[in-house]
């Protein structure tokens, strides 16, 4: 501030002492609020104890709603402690879903969340693990830009971690930080000791803890156990992280005498201790949290002098979860269905047109190697099919089974990523007469290659990627949001209303060109295509009530407020089948061109 004027530094001054107050925060359309908003910044450091799996994430979004009704700008981070790079090669079985962001980063399935509840759109800095930390380090160590000094976690490894969480939330008024695991696991250590250092940093009312702990009841005495959550603080306070706040997890509400009893022993005062009783739907979250001032409680913490927070459009969503006017079956036919996680954000989706279009929809979630074993009985009662994506050979027989079961029943059929590339096989099959269809996925010397590796593609920056057979698995699939161009007259632009999409991709594979102009004199409707017409995004049906595949993933833009028009419509005509119930349940679809 040396070179400025006097009368400069007394107007930067007031500035900073305005950011500091909070005043500034809600006004967007001062001339240094975007200079400032590093300085303003407050943090949100959200840990969990006693289990893991207690929807630390969703309790993070949830707050993050409720901050945002109340007209500040949210971010969210996750941290994960794992060591790999990314969850992008990780089994779906242990790890769940892979949320990809619109910048193309393959990420933990909470940042779905956060994108669900706030509207900022997540991208690579919102997610990042112990792999990530421990790559950077060493890549700057073997650069030497540690001056030949000794790398330890402290201060090298936390020092970096705090250096992504700043970059992390750079331009939000609240950077809300899930730390992820358990309190105690050895996994989390650096990460809980570098927030403990940013909450030092940082100061009063710029950084703030909150902790989520289970409070469980034991049937056989008829009793609430706070005993866990009292030693899931003591461990957190043993590293140096004195909670704000406590959402307390159990599936009842607390009973007064319990919240002041873990208030005593926690040193949290009474009102910071929130109930976080179960709900049949996480949608209510957002209002339950707020009937126990939990929004209120962190603006006073933080010293903000805010407006109240206009839940209308949640109030609207759960009304209208409460309150459908229809009721459908859909079977989701994937080969992950023991750990449903692995499709989180496309049940989501679901129930976001059923919010949209006042539905319940059931979901029926349908292992595709059972249908391989026993048959298609299992669909005889859908109203709807849904194949999802997927890799591996294993169950893609079933999925083709359950594609032609959908395409000659006139049953509405929606497929994504592999499903897309199943409904392109079995029409190959048994439609377009090539019975040795197949992708070079599963068998590389297939007479028939309809679906191909994608050797060269446009990324989102405008580079040219290109991939092999022999490329590493990790980080080398078309990724994130990719512009889609859609065909005037199809039913693909009918839905979307528009010309031009931007949808999320994961995949190595795709339809092969060589192949479109006989597939599509067999009856096969091109529905969209990339940018530059290369590469075939969408395939319809046009001689069936609805068939519609895609090669993205629709599901990732997907939220309860505005639901997605894809799954809207399929929902619709989901409503339509089960209305027709004058339509007999053979009606053929088409049929080989042999046959």
């Amino acid at each position: 501030m040396a070179a400025l004027s006097a009368g400069w530094r007394y107007r930067l001054c007031g500035l900073f002492r305005a950011a500091d107050s909070g005043s500034l925060i809600s006004r967007p359309d001062t001339i240094f609020s975007s200079i400032f908003r590093s300085f303003m910044t407050r943090f949100i450091f959200i840990t969990g104890g006693v289990v893991s799996s207690l929807g630390k994430g969703i309790a993070a979004a949830s707050l993050g709603a409720l901050l945002e009704a109340r007209g500040l700008k949210v971010t969210m981070m996750k941290l994960d402690p794992y060591i790999n790079v990314d969850p992008g090669t990780m089994s779906p079985f242990q790890h769940g879903e892979v949320f990809v962001t619109n910048d193309g980063a393959e990420t933990d399935l909470d940042l779905g969340h956060y994108e669900r509840f706030i509207r900022t759109t997540m991208g690579k800095r919102n997610n990042f693990t112990t792999g990530q930390i421990y790559e950077t380090v060493i890549r700057k160590e073997r650069r030497g830009e540690y001056l030949g000094g000794t790398v330890q976690v402290i201060p090298h490894i936390t020092d970096e971690i705090k250096r992504c969480i700043r970059a992390g939330a750079d331009g939000a008024d609240i950077a809300m930080v899930e730390i992820g695991g358990t309190v105690g696991d050895i996994e989390s250590l650096p990460f809980l000791e570098a927030i403990r250092q940013m909450g030092v940093e940082l100061g009063h009312q710029k950084a703030l803890f909150m902790h989520l702990t289970l409070v469980p009841y034991i049937a056989a005495s008829g009793e609430i156990k706070t005993k866990p959550t009292q030693h899931s603080v003591k461990e957190l306070r043993s590293i140096g992280i004195q909670p704000d706040i406590l959402l307390c997890r159990s599936d009842r509400p607390l009973p007064v005498d319990e919240r002041r009893k873990i208030a005593l022993f926690t040193n949290v005062p009474d009102r910071a201790v929130i109930s976080a009783v179960d709900v049949d739907s996480i949608y209510k979250i957002p209002l339950l949290l707020n009937q126990q001032h939990l929004d209120d409680t962190v603006v006073d913490l933080m010293g903000l002098d805010l407006p109240e927070a206009d839940l209308t459009d949640w109030k609207d969503v759960v009304e209208r979860l409460e309150h459908p006017e229809h009721e459908v079956t859909v079977a989701m036919v994937g080969k992950y269905v023991n750990l449903t996680e692995s499709y989180k954000s496309l049940s989501e989706a679901l129930i976001h047109a059923g919010i949209k279009t006042r539905t319940k929809v059931k979901i029926r979630y349908v292992d595709s190697e059972v249908i391989e074993q026993k048959g298609l009985e299992v669909l005889s009662k859908v109203d709807a099919v849904l194949v999802p994506g997927g890799f591996g050979e294993r169950g893609v027989e079933g999925k083709i089974m359950a594609v032609r079961y959908a395409r000659e029943h006139g049953i509405p059929y929606l497929g994504i990523c592999l499903g897309m590339q199943v409904a392109v096989i079995e029409f190959a099959r048994n439609v377009a007469g090539l019975a040795e269809a197949q992708s070079t996925e599963f068998r590389k010397d297939t007479r028939h290659p309809v679906i191909g590796l994608i050797t060269e593609w446009q990324d989102e920056e405008g580079n040219i990627e290109r991939r092999d057979e022999d490329s590493d698995l990790g980080g080398t699939m078309r990724l994130g949001g990719q512009t889609c161009k859609l065909i005037p007259g199809t039913l693909a632009h009918k839905v979307y209303g528009k010309d031009e999409i931007v949808e999320r991709h994961r995949h190595r594979y795709e339809f092969n060109n060589h192949y479109r102009e006989t597939l599509e004199k067999a009856g096969l409707t091109i529905g969209g295509t990339s940018a530059d017409g290369s590469l075939v995004e969408m395939v319809e049906i046009a001689d069936h009530p609805w068939f519609l595949a895609c090669q993205f993933h629709p599901e990732f833009t997907s939220t309860p407020r505005d639901g997605h028009p894809l799954f809207s419509s399929f929902i619709e005509a989901a409503n339509a089948h089960h209305s027709n119930v004058a339509k007999p349940a053979d009606q053929p679809g088409l049929v080989r061109a042999d046959a």
